[in-house]
C-alpha cells in the first residue's frame, strides 16, 4: 500500500484523509517537517511515497491524476507532490535540505509540499504536472478562500470530467461519434468491478479472431457475424484505453499489448477473409496480402517521418503553418482525419462490406481507401519536408537506420566500400527499382541478381547519416521493396499455398518491423544486433526468398516460405516477448494510430 504523508492536522470538516484512503493510501500525519521526513524514511522504500498538505481542498480525480499515474517517478500538483520509488531518493533529498533550511520549524506557515516541488525544479528533477482542466486543487490561505474553493469544488463534477478525459482528445469521426459516446461507459463499468485494460485488450483480441474464424466459414451468415463481431473488437479496444486512462491502470505489458494486438486482429481478420472466399471458390489471397504490405508500409511513413521530425530544430514550413490553419476551421479537422482512413473508419468499412458483400470486393475497396490515404499522406509529409529547413538530430538519424533494418550482408557492404553512389534516397529508389524490374523480367534468376544489387545499394543507402529532407522514406521503401518482392514471387508460382505462405511471412517479418518502432518510440533502442543478423535483415530476406524461389519447383517453394515464416515468428516473438515482460522495458502507450 503506498503511504501518503500529511503535513499537519487536517481542518474540522476535511475530506482530504477518506480521499487518500479511497485511492489506496495509509494515511499518517506529520506534526512538523521533521517529523515528515521522518515519515518519509520510515515507508517501504518499494511503495510509492506522498505528501499532502491538510490544508488541501480538491476533487478526489485531482488527487488521482497528481498522487497515483504510474507512468512519472515524480509528480505534483498544488499541495501535494509524490514519488514512486525510483523518484523516492530525489524526494528524499529535497525533503532533507529543505528541512535544514527551514530548522524543523511548523508546517503552518506555508505548503511543505509545494516548497519541495520548488526544490525538485531547481535541482532539474522532472516533475510531472498533470493538466487539471476545471478541476480545483488548491491550498487556501484562510477560511474565507476555504469557502470559495469547497463552493468551486462542489460546482464541478469531476465524475464526468473524469469519463470526459477517458476519451482521447484526437480521435476519428466514427471513434469520436458513434463508440465513445459509449464505450467510455463500459470503461467505467469494468473499472467498477475491477477488470483490468490488459484483460480487456485479451477480450478484443479474441472477439477479432472469432470474426475472423467466422469470416472463414465462407457463408453469408458467417460474413454478417464476422462484421458485427470485428465492431465489438473494436469497440472494447477503445474500451480498453479508456479504463487505462479512467483508472491510471498503465503498465508496460498493457503498453505492449496495446501496441502490437491492433496489427494482430486486423491481419488476422484479413486472413480469415480470404480463407472464406477460398471456401466459395475465389482466391483472394494476394489482395489480402497486398492490403497488408499497403497497411505496413503506410504506418512506417508515419512513423519514419515522426521520428525524423520529432525533435528536429527551426522545424517550420509553410505547409504545416497552413495545416495548422485549417485545423482552426472545425469541419475540415474532421474530413481530413477521414480520408487517412483510421482504424475506426477502416474497420467499420471492412465490417459493412463483409456482412454486404463479399471478400474479394471487401478488398478492392480497401485496397483503394488504402492506395488514396497513403497517397494523401505521403505526399502532404513529402511537401512538408521539401519547404521546411529543419536540423535533423543524429537521435533522430539513428532512429531511421534502426527502422531500415539492415542486416549482415548490407552492413559488410557499408563496411567494405568507400565510394559513395550518391544520396541515401536515390541510392535506395535506384536499388529497388532494379529489384523491381528483375521481378517481372520473366527469367528465372533475374530476381537473384536483383536482390543482389538491392542488398548492395541498401547498404550504400546507410553509408552516411539519414538527415536529408526526404530520407526519412528509405525504411518505408525498404520495407516495400522486401514485403512486395515475398507476395510478387508468391504469386508466380501460382500453386496453391504459397500466397497463404507468404502472408505467414510477411505477418511474422511486419510484426519485428512494428516491434522496432514501439522499441524506439519508448527510448529503449533497437532489438539487439544479434536478433537483427540472425533475422538476416530486410536485404538478406529479399535474397534468400529470391533465391528460393529461382532453385526450387512451385510446391517446394511454398514450403519454404511457410519453414521460413515459422522460424522468424519464433524468433523474434520469443525476444520480443522477453524484452516486453522485462522490468526495464519502457511503458509506451500507444495513443492512436497515426495513419
Amino acid at each position: 500500500m503506498s503511504t501518503a504523508i500529511l503535513t499537519g492536522q487536517p481542518v474540522p470538516g476535511s475530506s482530504i484523509e477518506g480521499d487518500l484512503r479511497s485511492l489506496g493510501f495509509d494515511v499518517r500525519v506529520a506534526a512538523d517537517a521533521a517529523d515528515a521526513e521522518r515519515l518519509v524514511a520510515e515507508a517501504p522504500c518499494e511503495q510509492r511515497v506522498a505528501l499532502v498538505d491538510a490544508r488541501f481542498v480538491g476533487h478526489v480525480h485531482a488527487l488521482r491524476l497528481g498522487l497515483t499515474d504510474p507512468r512519472f517517478p515524480l509528480a505534483a500538483l498544488p499541495g501535494a507532490v509524490t514519488a514512486q520509488p525510483d523518484g523516492r531518493a530525489t524526494l528524499t533529498r529535497a525533503l532533507a535540505r529543505e528541512n535544514s533550511a527551514g530548522g524543523g520549524t511548523a508546517l503552518a506557515v506555508d505548503s511543505l509540499p509545494d516548497r519541495i516541488v520548488t526544490a525538485l525544479a531547481d535541482d532539474g528533477a522532472e516533475v510531472h504536472r498533470p493538466e487539471l482542466g476545471s478541476l480545483v486543487a488548491a491550498v487556501p490561505a484562510d477560511p474565507q478562500a476555504r469557502n470559495e474553493a469547497r463552493q468551486a469544488v462542489a460546482d464541478v463534477d469531476d465524475e464526468a470530467v473524469r469519463l470526459k478525459s477517458a476519451v482521447k482528445s484526437r480521435d476519428g469521426f466514427f471513434t469520436t461519434y458513434c463508440i465513445s459516446p459509449y464505450s467510455r461507459y463500459i470503461a467505467r463499468w469494468c473499472a467498477r468491478r475491477g477488470l483490468t485494460p490488459n484483460q480487456v485488450t485479451t477480450a478484443s483480441l479474441i472477439t477479432a479472431l472469432v470474426a475472423a474464424a467466422c469470416a472463414a466459414t465462407g457463408t453469408r451468415g458467417g460474413f454478417v457475424a464476422a462484421g458485427v463481431l470485428l465492431i465489438a473488437s473494436f469497440v472494447l479496444d477503445c474500451t480498453d484505453g479508456q479504463l487505462a486512462r479512467y483508472s491510471l491502470q498503465y503498465s508496460t505489458l498493457g503498453a505492449w499489448l496495446d501496441a502490437t494486438f491492433d496489427r494482430a486482429k486486423e491481419y488476422a481478420y484479413y486472413a480469415g477473409l480470404a480463407l472464406g472466399a477460398a471456401r466459395g471458390g475465389d482466391d483472394v489471397w494476394a489482395l489480402a496480402l497486398g492490403a497488408m504490405v499497403l497497411q505496413t508500409c503506410r504506418h512506417v511513413v508515419d512513423f519514419s517521418f515522426n521520428e525524423a521530425n520529432h525533435d528536429a530544430t527551426a522545424n517550420t514550413s509553410p505547409t504545416a503553418a497552413l495545416s495548422d490553419k485549417l485545423d482552426s476551421v472545425g469541419w475540415t479537422v474532421w474530413v481530413r482525419r477521414m480520408i487517412v482512413l483510421p482504424i475506426g473508419e477502416r474497420w467499420a468499412m471492412i465490417a459493412v462490406l463483409t456482412a454486404a458483400t463479399t471478400p474479394r470486393i471487401t478488398f478492392y475497396a480497401l485496397l483503394v481507401g488504402c492506395a488514396f490515404a497513403a497517397t494523401y499522406t505521403t505526399a502532404g509529409r513529402v511537401l512538408r519536408s521539401l519547404t521546411r529547413r529543419a536540423q535533423r538530430t543524429d537521435r533522430a538519424a539513428q532512429a531511421l537506420a534502426d527502422l531500415a533494418d539492415n542486416g549482415p550482408l548490407a552492413s559488410f557492404v557499408t563496411r567494405a566500400t568507400r565510394a559513395r553512389l550518391g544520396a541515401p534516397l536515390l541510392v535506395a529508389a535506384a536499388g529497388t527499382a532494379v529489384l523491381a524490374v528483375s521481378l517481372f523480367s520473366g527469367v528465372t534468376w533475374a530476381p537473384v541478381a536483383g536482390a543482389l544489387v538491392y542488398a548492395v545499394t541498401a547498404g550504400q543507402a546507410l553509408y552516411r547519416p539519414l538527415k536529408g529532407a526526404l530520407d526519412w522514406l528509405v525504411p518505408p521503401l525498404f520495407r516495400a521493396a522486401e514485403y512486395g518482392t515475398v507476395l510478387v514471387l508468391a504469386a508466380q508460382a501460382d500453386v496453391k499455398g504459397a500466397l497463404p505462405a507468404a502472408f505467414g511471412l510477411v505477418g511474422a517479418v511486419a510484426y519485428h518491423h512494428y516491434d522496432t518502432v514501439y522499441r524506439i518510440r519508448g527510448n529503449a533502442g533497437a532489438p539487439p544486433a544479434w536478433l537483427v543478423r540472425a533475422a538476416g535483415g530486410h536485404e538478406g530476406r529479399t535474397l534468400l526468398v529470391a533465391v528460393l524461389a529461382a532453385l526450387l519447383t512451385a510446391s517446394q517453394f511454398t514450403v519454404a516460405l511457410t519453414v521460413l515464416a515459422v522460424a522468424v515468428a519464433l524468433l523474434v516473438l520469443v525476444e520480443s516477448i522477453r524484452f516486453w515482460v522485462s522490468a526495464g522495458a519502457p511503458a509506451v502507450h500507444d495513443e492512436g494510430e497515426p495513419a
